[in-house]
């Protein structure tokens, strides 16, 4: 069996990575972030890199660091608030942006993995996002057509893994991770522990190990992306 699990982010990467690549990244907020992933590639120093991601992360963390080295050329987001340089970058021309809404963007991640080319939506029928995409009526009703995303890489964060990529991950850190991950052509995880394989029960598994070519465990950060607390008494 092909070795799945290596020492760290850096060694996960090599090999991989390439100037102009197509990443898909999961995640959502500050939640369920590739964050050791995101951090090697910075150290890497690859860029012209486009993303497909939920968001990009806070100025500080997650894609947002990426920005901040100007590594990232584009974005295909549907959530771009909370990020003072996407603002500013977007604003100056400096970054480029293909807005989805959220569920088309789940929806194209999951198409690209089950090889499905694209897909009819009403989601954006009558917005700015569906200019220049083709329109079809199906029982009266309009669509687009929206395509699939087919990434040179996904890059995914979990919670346990067993040592052939079986993945579990906990409560909503879920969100974007398995279509990022099954829309890529390698897709490298890092999870905050790796179990003996057989451990995991086969129905507890919410991506299979067949969408994960490389593994790596870490420690992450917990961020809590606001705090509201009750004024001193």
């Amino acid at each position: 069996m092909m070795k799945k699990v290596y020492a760290n982010a850096a060694e996960a990467l090599d090999g991989v990575l390439q100037d102009g690549m197509l990443i898909a990244a999961g995640g959502f907020g500050l939640c369920g972030i590739p964050e050791l992933l995101l951090q090697a590639i910075k150290e890497a120093g690859t860029k012209d890199l486009t993303f497909a991601s939920n968001n990009a992360g806070v100025d500080d963390f997650g894609i947002g660091i990426l920005l901040q080295s100007k590594q990232v050329r584009k974005m295909m987001s549907s959530y771009v608030g909370e990020n003072a340089e996407f603002m500013r970058q977007y604003l100056s021309g400096e970054l480029e942006l293909e807005f989805n809404p959220q569920g088309t963007l789940a929806e194209r991640m999951r198409a690209g993995g089950c090889g499905i080319p694209g897909f009819y939506t009403k989601t954006g029928v009558g917005t700015v996002i569906a200019e220049g995409k083709e329109h079809k009526d199906f029982n009266g009703e309009t669509y687009i057509l929206e395509e699939g995303i087919f990434a040179d890489l996904s890059i995914v964060k979990g919670w346990k893994a067993d040592e052939t990529g079986n993945m579990i991950f906990r409560k909503t850190s879920r969100n974007f991770n398995p279509p990022a991950a099954m829309c890529g052509r390698i897709c490298i995880a890092e999870v905050e522990e790796i179990v003996p394989t057989g451990s995991l029960d086969p129905d507890a598994i919410h991506l299979p190990g067949i969408y994960v070519h490389r593994l790596i465990q870490g420690k992450h950060e917990k961020r809590i992306e606001q705090r509201t607390t009750r004024p001193a008494a």
